[in-house]
């Protein structure tokens, strides 16, 4: 299980279609690419590589309307 975390996302027909940024200790960092994305039984999952150049895997939780980061 991931660390729940703030996301900033583009929402057009639904919710959640494209995270734009993601706060990971009081830092608010830009997703600098979208590497994947799919549909798991708990949401949708963003593998993204974000400003300081890590990549980690986001994913929304729907039913708890969350989202979890996992390096």
């Amino acid at each position: 299980m991931g660390r729940i975390v703030k996301v900033d996302c583009h929402s057009g027909y639904t919710y959640a279609e494209r995270p734009v940024s993601v706060e990971i200790d009081d830092q608010k960092m830009e997703i600098t690419k979208i590497r994947a994305e799919s549909r798991t039984p708990t949401g949708r999952k963003f593998k993204v590589q974000i400003s300081d150049g890590r990549e980690i895997d986001l994913v929304y939780i729907e039913n708890k309307d969350e989202w979890e980061m996992s390096e």
